[in-house]
């Protein structure tokens, strides 16, 4: 049986850890050549070579290092199907009033700028070659705000905003674009926002888990990565060929 990503090249950043890592298995799983992209070489050729994909460093807030990224994973085949604009970080943790500048500024360098560079450049691949799907990667905070998490949901709704203006942009192109929301995803990321908060707050890391993510959610528990990963491969596919300008939810029911 034909895989649904085969001969597909699929450029995927922040690819080295979490929902990154678990979405470069899952489509090279399904056939397709990953480009697996992050800032540590170590980390992203640990995950391009089990899947006999492409590492190419690059950090997304560098607009020259996204076009040599491009150019790089263009003369793999000659095409760029999929992006999968994931790279991001969870910025500073804090209130508005007692909020470092620099870090919200970086925060947004990374998360809003660098998804700007990386869908500028796929566009121009892929409405050039008349096809492509770009998937990304927002959050529920990217439709809710959160307390001291200003500086990521900023950037978080910024890309809902994108997703749906360049969707209109290029889909006479056949070129499509979605987001995913993810709620709490488990993972190093995760703990270290838990730890941050438990931090901030005063109170045990168990008491943050049960009365904000566990509690409210419809399933009780947390989102894994490889859940988020069928979600991404849902927008890659044909499956979702007549899907564009869209949003979905990945959260365990958290509403």
């Amino acid at each position: 049986m034909s895989k649904i990503l085969e001969n597909k090249v699929a450029v995927i950043t922040g690819g080295g850890t979490g929902i990154g890592a678990a979405i470069a298995d899952m489509f090279a799983d399904e056939g397709a050549h990953v480009v697996v992209s992050g800032r540590s070489l170590e980390t992203i050729s640990e995950v391009a070579m089990r899947n006999n994909g492409t590492a190419i460093v690059c950090d997304v807030s560098k607009f020259d290092q996204v076009q040599a990224l491009f150019n790089k994973a263009q003369l793999i085949t000659g095409s760029v199907d999929i992006l999968v604009n994931n790279a991001g970080v969870p910025g500073p943790v804090a209130t508005i009033a007692e909020v470092n500048v620099d870090q919200w500024r970086n925060c947004a360098e990374i998360n809003l700028f660098g998804a700007m560079y990386c869908m500028r450049e796929a566009a121009r691949i892929m409405c050039d070659q008349k096809s492509g799907s770009i998937i990304n990667m927002s959050s529920l905070m990217g439709i809710e705000g959160y307390p001291m998490r200003s500086a990521y949901c900023a950037t978080k709704f910024a890309m809902v905003g994108m997703t749906e203006a360049v969707a209109r942009e290029v889909g006479p192109d056949n070129v499509r674009v979605n987001s995913l929301l993810p709620g709490a995803v488990s993972g190093k990321n995760m703990d270290r926002i838990l730890e941050r908060r438990a931090k901030v707050e005063g109170r045990p890391v168990e008491d943050i888990i049960k009365e904000n993510y566990s509690d409210p959610a419809a399933l009780k528990r947390w989102v894994a990565p490889e859940e988020v990963a069928k979600a991404a491969l849902f927008y890659a596919s044909d499956a979702s060929s007549a899907v564009t300008g869209d949003k979905m939810k990945v959260d365990c029911g958290r509403f």
